[in-house]
């Protein structure tokens, strides 16, 4: 029987290679998972309006012009007055000369809450990634639990039709025959539940990379990650994407605390405006033009001022304070990884082992009942003992292929760039060049009517 079960084994495992050929590897996963995700379309969204705080930072140092018409009936019963009408035309511009370097910062503070967002959306693409090799590891185990399940149960229901066999021939009692049936039983329920398992791993897969899973392709070689604990944690240090979303919130937070210091200066404008009038009370139309200089500052505005420069200081203390919790969090995530993948590794060793000496131990189980050394009930014993070894194995190999991913996320290295996946990603360059410097009708909006086309927005 011990014969019987590993040839089983094979077949399946045979099957499941032969299609292998043509299944889904962790690779096409993964690519699936970038291309199709909603969360990263959302966060790219996110970063292009981003993108525009930019253009408007930029916008605020230009001049604004501003054209009006108006138009006022005079109605009038005075004596010698009459009803008039009249119109006028008036094109107005305004312009900030001098503003303590306030729109420049507000620009600068701008950017680099661009490159923080940037960094924000590499940790989302390292979430999407991560689900991904999850789900795909998920769905590999579920499916390969059932088919243990199923070989189970097949050897199983030949140990329940030995026991029958023998109890006619009055080598076993009724109760031998019954344990095989309550086992046989056992094996079923545990077959629907592992088939419910693989219904849930399914959706769950199609949830992380939008399409429905097929024949699914063992992982590859392990990722490569680092030498040792240490240089892991130097890694995570320069490449995370959290501490250097940080580090770029702490930057804008600097920029926007000298910003609301030098609102105290004032500012210094320029304006001008042409106006023309039509009709009027007998005096013909009129032509006028104005021009002028103005600086204005506040004196006193109730203690705002005061105030928020106070809570932009505030604001730049608690990002500091943010990027050293990111890089200890950071750090300790890398520690909590690398533990991980030495447990899943050490599992691994201990559960090959396991499934020798189970496979060894029901062999023998077996032919010492066949001699009457042993009852059907430590037969039974001794497959199910088998059976919990080898899912704990497939569940040791999904763990130590988790386990190192999750370090590589750890370390800030699972994008599809450092994968070395071979797809196009997305350009987080091209939308801002097009809209850094507030493009209206030009050759620049020319090229953001480009970009959006090509992310499918216009």
């Amino acid at each position: 029987m011990g014969r019987l079960l590993r040839t089983t084994l094979l077949a399946a495992g045979l099957a499941f290679g032969a299609t292998s050929l043509q299944a889904q590897s962790l690779a096409d996963t993964l690519i699936a998972a970038y291309r199709n995700s909603n969360l990263l379309e959302q966060n790219r969204a996110v970063l292009r309006a981003a993108d525009e705080d930019v253009a408007v930072a930029v916008a605020s140092l230009r001049p604004v012009v501003n054209f009006a018409v108006d138009a006022q009936q005079r109605v009038s019963n005075a004596p010698g007055q009459s009803d008039a009408l009249t119109m006028g035309l008036n094109l107005s511009a305004e312009v900030t000369i001098i503003d303590f370097g306030r729109g420049a910062l507000a620009r600068d503070a701008a950017k680099a809450q661009v490159l923080a967002t940037r960094q924000a959306l590499i940790g989302v693409e390292q979430n999407v990634l991560l689900e991904a090799v999850s789900a795909h590891l998920d769905m590999r185990t579920t499916a390969e639990a059932v088919a243990l399940q199923q070989a189970t149960q097949r050897v199983i229901t030949q140990e329940l039709n030995a026991a029958r066999e023998r109890f006619e021939l009055g080598e076993v009692t009724r109760t031998d025959v019954s344990l095989a049936e309550a086992r046989l039983a056992a094996a079923r329920s545990s077959l629907a539940a592992a088939e419910g398992d693989l219904a849930v791993a399914r959706e769950a897969y199609k949830l992380a990379t939008g399409v429905a899973p097929g024949q699914l392709r063992a992982p590859p070689a392990l990722p490569s990650t680092a030498a040792n604990l240490q240089t892991a944690q130097d890694i995570a240090r320069r490449t995370h994407p959290s501490v250097l979303e940080a580090q770029q919130n702490v930057t804008a937070a600097e920029l926007n605390a000298e910003r609301a210091a030098a609102q105290r200066h004032g500012s210094v404008t320029g304006s001008a405006s042409l106006g023309r009038q039509f009709g009027g009370s007998g005096t013909g139309d009129t032509t006028s033009a104005t021009a002028g200089v103005r600086y204005a500052r506040p004196i006193y505005q109730g203690g705002q001022i005061s105030a928020l420069s106070r809570q932009a200081v505030a604001r730049r203390d608690a990002a500091r304070s943010g990027l050293h919790q990111s890089v200890a969090r950071v750090v300790q995530n890398v520690a909590v990884a690398w533990a991980n993948l030495e447990v899943a590794s050490a599992r691994i060793e201990a559960s090959q082992q396991q499934v020798r000496a189970s496979q060894t131990a029901f062999e023998g189980t077996r032919e010492e009942a066949r001699l009457g050394a042993r009852t059907t009930l430590d037969v039974l014993n001794a497959e199910t003992d088998l059976l919990n070894a080898r899912t704990q194995l497939l569940q040791a190999q999904a763990g130590q292929q988790l386990a190192s991913y999750n370090l590589l996320a750890a370390m800030g290295l699972l994008t599809v760039d450092h994968l070395g996946l071979g797809i196009p990603t997305y350009d987080a360059e091209a939308y801002y060049n097009a809209v850094r410097n507030a493009p209206a009708r030009s050759p620049q909006g020319e090229a953001l009517d480009r970009v959006l086309q090509s992310i499918g927005r216009q």
